[in-house]
Protein backbone atom coordinates (compact mmCIF):
# COMPACT_ATOMS: atom_id res chain seq x y z
CA UNK A 1 0.00 0.00 0.00
CA UNK A 2 3.04 2.00 -0.32
CA UNK A 3 1.79 3.49 -3.57
CA UNK A 4 -1.39 4.04 -3.99
CA UNK A 5 -2.98 6.19 -6.91
CA UNK A 6 -3.28 9.83 -5.47
CA UNK A 7 -0.37 9.62 -3.00
CA UNK A 8 3.21 9.66 -3.22
CA UNK A 9 5.67 7.47 -0.88
CA UNK A 10 7.66 9.18 1.74
CA UNK A 11 10.88 8.28 -0.01
CA UNK A 12 9.08 10.33 -3.15
CA UNK A 13 9.14 12.86 -0.99
CA UNK A 14 12.32 12.59 0.21
CA UNK A 15 14.15 12.54 -3.12
CA UNK A 16 12.02 15.72 -3.97
CA UNK A 17 13.00 17.47 -1.14
CA UNK A 18 16.90 16.20 -1.66
CA UNK A 19 16.83 17.98 -5.07
CA UNK A 20 15.24 21.16 -3.55
CA UNK A 21 18.16 21.15 -1.56
CA UNK A 22 20.74 20.71 -3.83
CA UNK A 23 19.25 23.05 -6.08
CA UNK A 24 19.34 25.86 -3.52
CA UNK A 25 22.41 25.27 -3.03
CA UNK A 26 23.83 25.98 -5.86
CA UNK A 27 21.52 28.70 -6.98
CA UNK A 28 22.13 30.87 -4.27
CA UNK A 29 26.09 31.47 -4.49
CA UNK A 30 25.69 31.69 -7.87
CA UNK A 31 23.12 34.40 -7.06
CA UNK A 32 25.66 35.99 -5.29
CA UNK A 33 28.50 36.44 -7.47
CA UNK A 34 26.00 37.54 -9.74
CA UNK A 35 24.74 40.50 -7.76
CA UNK A 36 28.60 40.88 -6.47
CA UNK A 37 29.53 41.42 -10.07
CA UNK A 38 27.89 44.28 -10.33
CA UNK A 39 28.68 46.06 -7.00
CA UNK A 40 31.24 48.45 -6.08
CA UNK A 41 34.25 47.62 -3.79
CA UNK A 42 33.06 49.70 -1.29
CA UNK A 43 29.64 47.88 -0.94
CA UNK A 44 31.10 44.47 -1.28
CA UNK A 45 33.29 45.36 2.08
CA UNK A 46 30.85 46.91 4.12
CA UNK A 47 27.88 44.87 3.24
CA UNK A 48 27.00 41.03 1.72
CA UNK A 49 25.29 40.57 -1.79
CA UNK A 50 21.73 39.81 0.30
CA UNK A 51 22.10 43.75 1.19
CA UNK A 52 22.36 44.96 -2.02
CA UNK A 53 18.93 46.70 -2.14
CA UNK A 54 19.59 48.31 0.77
CA UNK A 55 21.22 51.11 2.00
CA UNK A 56 24.81 50.28 3.65
CA UNK A 57 27.21 51.89 5.99
CA UNK A 58 30.33 52.43 4.34
CA UNK A 59 33.45 54.42 5.48
CA UNK A 60 35.22 56.97 2.96
CA UNK A 61 38.27 59.48 2.98
CA UNK A 62 37.10 62.59 1.11
CA UNK A 63 39.11 65.67 0.36
CA UNK A 64 37.69 68.87 0.45
CA UNK A 65 38.40 72.00 -2.24
CA UNK A 66 41.91 73.10 -2.85
CA UNK A 67 43.66 76.04 -1.10
CA UNK A 68 43.05 77.65 -4.85
CA UNK A 69 39.60 77.75 -4.19
CA UNK A 70 39.38 79.95 -0.81
CA UNK A 71 37.69 83.33 -1.05
CA UNK A 72 38.23 86.06 1.93
CA UNK A 73 34.91 87.02 3.50
CA UNK A 74 34.94 89.53 6.04
CA UNK A 75 38.99 88.98 6.77
CA UNK A 76 38.34 84.98 7.26
CA UNK A 77 39.80 82.94 4.23
CA UNK A 78 36.88 80.94 3.58
CA UNK A 79 36.62 77.46 1.32
CA UNK A 80 33.45 75.58 1.30
CA UNK A 81 31.25 73.11 -0.79
CA UNK A 82 30.19 69.41 -0.77
CA UNK A 83 31.73 66.45 0.05
CA UNK A 84 29.57 64.12 -2.37
CA UNK A 85 28.09 64.86 -5.82
CA UNK A 86 24.69 66.19 -6.47
CA UNK A 87 23.34 63.12 -7.62
CA UNK A 88 24.56 61.47 -4.43
CA UNK A 89 21.91 61.18 -1.59
CA UNK A 90 24.07 59.97 1.34
CA UNK A 91 23.48 60.61 5.01
CA UNK A 92 27.02 61.30 7.62
CA UNK A 93 26.70 59.55 11.08
CA UNK A 94 30.25 60.55 12.16
CA UNK A 95 33.46 62.03 10.62
CA UNK A 96 36.71 63.42 11.74
CA UNK A 97 39.92 64.37 10.29
CA UNK A 98 42.84 62.15 11.44
CA UNK A 99 42.84 58.33 10.16
CA UNK A 100 43.08 57.16 13.64
CA UNK A 101 40.05 58.66 15.21
CA UNK A 102 37.92 59.02 11.77
CA UNK A 103 34.52 58.99 14.04
CA UNK A 104 35.15 61.71 16.41
CA UNK A 105 32.75 64.34 15.12
CA UNK A 106 29.41 64.43 14.38
CA UNK A 107 27.60 65.78 12.04
CA UNK A 108 26.83 69.95 12.56
CA UNK A 109 30.24 69.75 14.80
CA UNK A 110 33.63 71.95 14.50
CA UNK A 111 37.12 70.67 14.51
CA UNK A 112 40.40 72.12 14.71
CA UNK A 113 42.83 71.45 11.50
CA UNK A 114 45.87 70.64 12.12
CA UNK A 115 47.85 73.13 9.99
CA UNK A 116 45.53 75.81 12.17
CA UNK A 117 41.84 77.00 11.11
CA UNK A 118 39.01 75.00 11.72
CA UNK A 119 36.05 72.78 9.36
CA UNK A 120 32.49 71.82 10.33
CA UNK A 121 30.77 68.75 8.23
CA UNK A 122 26.96 68.43 8.08
CA UNK A 123 24.98 65.40 7.90
CA UNK A 124 24.56 65.91 4.11
CA UNK A 125 28.10 66.11 3.19
CA UNK A 126 28.09 70.29 3.17
CA UNK A 127 31.44 72.22 4.72
CA UNK A 128 33.11 74.82 5.78
CA UNK A 129 36.68 75.71 6.56
CA UNK A 130 37.48 78.83 8.13
CA UNK A 131 40.98 80.43 8.80
CA UNK A 132 42.10 83.78 9.67
CA UNK A 133 45.33 82.99 7.87
CA UNK A 134 45.49 82.11 4.08
CA UNK A 135 45.08 77.96 3.48
CA UNK A 136 48.34 76.81 1.65
CA UNK A 137 49.13 73.77 -0.02
CA UNK A 138 48.04 71.98 -3.04
CA UNK A 139 45.61 69.49 -2.15
CA UNK A 140 42.92 69.96 0.05
CA UNK A 141 42.21 68.30 3.50
CA UNK A 142 41.26 64.72 4.06
CA UNK A 143 38.06 64.13 5.86
CA UNK A 144 36.85 60.36 6.83
CA UNK A 145 33.43 60.09 7.16
CA UNK A 146 30.87 56.97 8.12
CA UNK A 147 28.04 57.61 5.63
CA UNK A 148 24.83 55.65 5.05
CA UNK A 149 24.44 55.36 0.98
CA UNK A 150 21.99 54.41 -1.59
CA UNK A 151 22.48 50.69 -2.97
CA UNK A 152 24.57 51.26 -6.12
CA UNK A 153 24.71 48.91 -9.39
CA UNK A 154 27.77 49.59 -11.97
CA UNK A 155 28.95 47.86 -14.99
CA UNK A 156 32.27 49.58 -14.71
CA UNK A 157 33.16 46.09 -13.73
CA UNK A 158 32.68 43.96 -16.76
CA UNK A 159 34.23 47.12 -18.68
CA UNK A 160 37.32 46.46 -16.68
CA UNK A 161 36.93 42.93 -17.21
CA UNK A 162 36.11 42.29 -20.48
CA UNK A 163 37.08 45.87 -22.57
CA UNK A 164 39.15 47.37 -20.69
CA UNK A 165 42.66 46.45 -23.22
CA UNK A 166 45.52 48.96 -21.33
CA UNK A 167 44.27 47.03 -18.23
CA UNK A 168 45.45 43.77 -16.48
CA UNK A 169 42.28 43.39 -15.48
CA UNK A 170 41.32 42.91 -18.89
CA UNK A 171 39.80 38.92 -19.90
CA UNK A 172 38.81 38.86 -23.46
CA UNK A 173 41.69 37.26 -24.61
CA UNK A 174 41.37 34.83 -22.20
CA UNK A 175 37.74 34.44 -23.09
CA UNK A 176 38.47 33.92 -26.72
CA UNK A 177 41.37 31.39 -25.80
CA UNK A 178 38.96 29.42 -23.91
CA UNK A 179 36.71 29.42 -26.68
CA UNK A 180 39.42 28.56 -29.67
CA UNK A 181 40.66 25.31 -26.84
CA UNK A 182 36.72 24.18 -25.39
CA UNK A 183 35.33 24.24 -29.41
CA UNK A 184 37.67 21.92 -31.44
CA UNK A 185 38.51 19.80 -27.75
CA UNK A 186 34.32 19.55 -27.53
CA UNK A 187 33.93 18.38 -31.19
CA UNK A 188 37.27 15.98 -31.87
CA UNK A 189 36.60 13.31 -29.62
CA UNK A 190 32.40 13.38 -30.53
CA UNK A 191 33.39 12.47 -33.72
CA UNK A 192 36.10 9.83 -33.34
CA UNK A 193 34.20 8.54 -30.47
CA UNK A 194 31.16 8.09 -32.59
CA UNK A 195 32.74 6.17 -34.89
CA UNK A 196 34.26 3.78 -32.62
CA UNK A 197 30.80 3.60 -30.78
CA UNK A 198 29.06 2.23 -33.52
CA UNK A 199 31.65 -0.65 -34.31
CA UNK A 200 31.69 -1.84 -31.11
CA UNK A 201 27.98 -1.53 -30.64
CA UNK A 202 26.73 -3.01 -34.23
CA UNK A 203 29.80 -4.27 -35.84
CA UNK A 204 31.39 -7.81 -35.71
CA UNK A 205 34.82 -8.36 -35.67
CA UNK A 206 37.41 -10.56 -33.21
CA UNK A 207 38.24 -8.52 -30.00
CA UNK A 208 35.11 -6.73 -29.87
CA UNK A 209 34.68 -7.41 -25.97
CA UNK A 210 38.37 -6.92 -25.53
CA UNK A 211 38.72 -3.06 -26.55
CA UNK A 212 34.92 -2.79 -24.90
CA UNK A 213 36.32 -3.96 -21.76
CA UNK A 214 39.31 -1.42 -22.26
CA UNK A 215 37.43 1.55 -22.58
CA UNK A 216 35.75 0.80 -19.71
CA UNK A 217 39.10 0.04 -17.72
CA UNK A 218 40.48 3.28 -19.04
CA UNK A 219 37.55 5.15 -17.59
CA UNK A 220 39.20 4.91 -13.62
CA UNK A 221 42.90 5.86 -14.94
CA UNK A 222 43.52 8.91 -13.25
CA UNK A 223 44.50 10.97 -16.05
CA UNK A 224 47.79 12.79 -13.78
CA UNK A 225 49.16 9.61 -14.57
CA UNK A 226 49.24 10.53 -18.17
CA UNK A 227 50.34 13.76 -18.36
CA UNK A 228 53.94 13.69 -18.15
CA UNK A 229 54.37 10.54 -20.53
CA UNK A 230 51.71 12.46 -23.00
CA UNK A 231 53.79 15.96 -22.59
CA UNK A 232 57.20 13.98 -23.38
CA UNK A 233 55.55 12.33 -26.72
CA UNK A 234 54.25 15.41 -27.74
CA UNK A 235 57.82 16.90 -27.75
CA UNK A 236 58.80 14.25 -29.56
CA UNK A 237 57.06 14.44 -31.93
CA UNK A 238 57.05 18.14 -32.73
CA UNK A 239 53.68 18.88 -31.32
CA UNK A 240 54.74 20.65 -28.63
CA UNK A 241 52.87 22.63 -25.97
CA UNK A 242 50.21 24.46 -28.35
CA UNK A 243 46.84 24.58 -29.58
CA UNK A 244 47.05 21.06 -31.07
CA UNK A 245 48.60 19.24 -28.19
CA UNK A 246 45.99 20.53 -26.08
CA UNK A 247 43.32 19.50 -28.17
CA UNK A 248 44.59 16.27 -28.74
CA UNK A 249 45.35 15.76 -24.71
CA UNK A 250 41.63 16.49 -24.32
CA UNK A 251 40.27 14.56 -26.92
CA UNK A 252 42.32 11.17 -25.44
CA UNK A 253 41.19 11.82 -21.64
CA UNK A 254 37.28 12.25 -23.13
CA UNK A 255 37.30 9.08 -25.56
CA UNK A 256 36.70 6.65 -22.60
CA UNK A 257 34.32 8.11 -21.66
CA UNK A 258 32.47 9.43 -24.75
CA UNK A 259 32.74 5.64 -26.51
CA UNK A 260 31.27 4.10 -23.25
CA UNK A 261 28.14 6.80 -23.33
CA UNK A 262 27.92 6.27 -27.33
CA UNK A 263 28.08 2.65 -27.10
CA UNK A 264 25.68 2.15 -24.26
CA UNK A 265 23.16 4.13 -26.55
CA UNK A 266 23.57 3.01 -30.07
CA UNK A 267 23.18 -0.81 -28.61
CA UNK A 268 20.16 0.54 -27.22
CA UNK A 269 18.57 1.20 -30.93
CA UNK A 270 16.57 -1.38 -32.55
CA UNK A 271 18.32 -4.07 -34.58
CA UNK A 272 15.31 -4.16 -36.58
CA UNK A 273 16.39 -0.89 -37.75
CA UNK A 274 19.67 -1.82 -38.22
CA UNK A 275 18.73 -4.86 -40.23
CA UNK A 276 16.40 -3.80 -42.75
CA UNK A 277 18.73 -0.63 -43.82
CA UNK A 278 20.86 -3.63 -44.45
CA UNK A 279 18.71 -5.56 -46.07
CA UNK A 280 17.88 -2.58 -48.81
CA UNK A 281 21.40 -2.51 -49.88
CA UNK A 282 22.83 0.09 -47.07
CA UNK A 283 26.17 0.34 -46.63
CA UNK A 284 27.67 0.45 -42.65
CA UNK A 285 28.50 4.19 -43.26
CA UNK A 286 25.44 5.30 -44.92
CA UNK A 287 23.85 3.35 -41.82
CA UNK A 288 25.59 5.35 -39.26
CA UNK A 289 25.29 8.63 -40.94
CA UNK A 290 21.85 8.56 -42.11
CA UNK A 291 20.38 6.32 -38.92
CA UNK A 292 22.40 6.16 -36.23
CA UNK A 293 24.09 9.86 -35.67
CA UNK A 294 20.41 11.19 -35.91
CA UNK A 295 18.82 8.67 -33.63
CA UNK A 296 21.96 8.94 -31.25
CA UNK A 297 21.81 12.77 -30.87
CA UNK A 298 20.52 13.02 -26.82
CA UNK A 299 23.86 10.67 -26.40
CA UNK A 300 25.67 12.95 -28.16
CA UNK A 301 24.47 16.24 -26.72
CA UNK A 302 25.18 14.54 -22.99
CA UNK A 303 28.56 13.99 -23.57
CA UNK A 304 29.00 17.13 -25.32
CA UNK A 305 27.84 19.34 -22.11
CA UNK A 306 30.07 17.26 -20.14
CA UNK A 307 32.88 17.83 -22.38
CA UNK A 308 32.56 21.31 -22.40
CA UNK A 309 32.14 21.86 -19.24
CA UNK A 310 35.59 19.89 -18.16
CA UNK A 311 37.68 21.67 -20.82
CA UNK A 312 36.10 25.25 -19.80
CA UNK A 313 37.14 25.15 -16.61
CA UNK A 314 39.79 23.16 -16.88
CA UNK A 315 43.66 24.33 -15.65
CA UNK A 316 45.49 21.81 -14.89
CA UNK A 317 45.63 20.16 -18.52
CA UNK A 318 46.03 24.03 -20.01
CA UNK A 319 48.72 24.32 -17.70
CA UNK A 320 50.50 21.20 -19.05
CA UNK A 321 49.95 21.35 -22.90
CA UNK A 322 49.27 24.76 -23.39
CA UNK A 323 51.33 28.19 -24.40
CA UNK A 324 50.49 31.06 -26.51
CA UNK A 325 52.48 33.00 -28.44
CA UNK A 326 53.01 35.37 -25.81
CA UNK A 327 54.50 32.86 -23.64
CA UNK A 328 51.80 32.46 -21.91
CA UNK A 329 48.85 30.64 -20.81
CA UNK A 330 46.14 32.65 -21.24
CA UNK A 331 42.66 30.56 -20.32
CA UNK A 332 40.32 32.28 -18.40
CA UNK A 333 40.74 29.92 -14.97
CA UNK A 334 45.03 30.82 -15.22
CA UNK A 335 43.43 34.50 -15.24
CA UNK A 336 41.49 34.02 -12.37
CA UNK A 337 43.82 32.26 -10.87
CA UNK A 338 46.17 35.46 -11.79
CA UNK A 339 43.92 37.68 -10.29
CA UNK A 340 43.65 36.21 -7.16
CA UNK A 341 47.18 36.59 -6.70
CA UNK A 342 47.90 39.91 -7.85
CA UNK A 343 44.23 41.42 -6.42
CA UNK A 344 43.16 39.72 -3.36
CA UNK A 345 41.54 42.45 -2.26
CA UNK A 346 39.76 43.72 -5.26
CA UNK A 347 36.99 41.39 -4.78
CA UNK A 348 34.41 43.13 -7.31
CA UNK A 349 36.84 42.07 -10.08
CA UNK A 350 37.45 38.66 -8.50
CA UNK A 351 33.56 38.30 -8.44
CA UNK A 352 32.89 39.24 -11.82
CA UNK A 353 35.85 37.29 -13.95
CA UNK A 354 33.89 34.49 -12.30
CA UNK A 355 30.65 35.26 -13.25
CA UNK A 356 32.31 35.77 -16.58
CA UNK A 357 33.56 32.12 -16.84
CA UNK A 358 31.08 30.54 -15.76
CA UNK A 359 28.22 32.44 -18.59
CA UNK A 360 28.66 30.41 -21.08
CA UNK A 361 28.87 27.10 -19.53
CA UNK A 362 25.32 28.31 -18.14
CA UNK A 363 23.66 28.51 -20.94
CA UNK A 364 25.13 25.53 -22.70
CA UNK A 365 24.21 23.25 -20.21
CA UNK A 366 20.63 25.47 -19.91
CA UNK A 367 20.36 25.07 -23.92
CA UNK A 368 21.14 21.53 -23.66
CA UNK A 369 20.04 19.59 -19.95
CA UNK A 370 16.49 18.30 -21.97
CA UNK A 371 19.00 15.60 -23.60
CA UNK A 372 21.35 15.12 -20.17
CA UNK A 373 19.37 12.32 -18.77
CA UNK A 374 17.84 10.51 -21.56
CA UNK A 375 21.88 10.04 -22.83
CA UNK A 376 22.86 9.15 -19.36
CA UNK A 377 20.23 6.48 -18.79
CA UNK A 378 21.02 4.94 -22.32
CA UNK A 379 21.79 1.06 -22.17
CA UNK A 380 20.39 0.84 -18.61
CA UNK A 381 16.77 -0.63 -19.41
CA UNK A 382 15.18 -2.41 -21.86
Amino acid sequence: MSDIAGTKPALRWVVHLSVVFLVTLWVIPTLGLLISSFRTADQISSSGWWRSLFPSEQNLTLRSAAPETQVLENGVYVIQGALFDEDEQATISRWGISSREVDAFEPGQTAELRRGGTITVDAAGNYRMENTEEFTGKRGARIFVTAELPPEFTLENYRKVLLDQSSTDSMAKAFFNTLTVTIPATIIPILVAAFAAYALAWMEFPGRALLIAAVVGLLVVPLQLALIPLLKFHLNIGIGKGYLGVWLAHTGFGMPLAIYLLRNYMAGLPRDLIENARVDGATEFQIFTKLILPLSFPALASFAIFQFLWTWNDLLVAKVFLIDATGQTTVMTNRIVELLGTRGGNWEILATAAFVSIFVPLVVFFAMQKYLVRGLLAGSVK
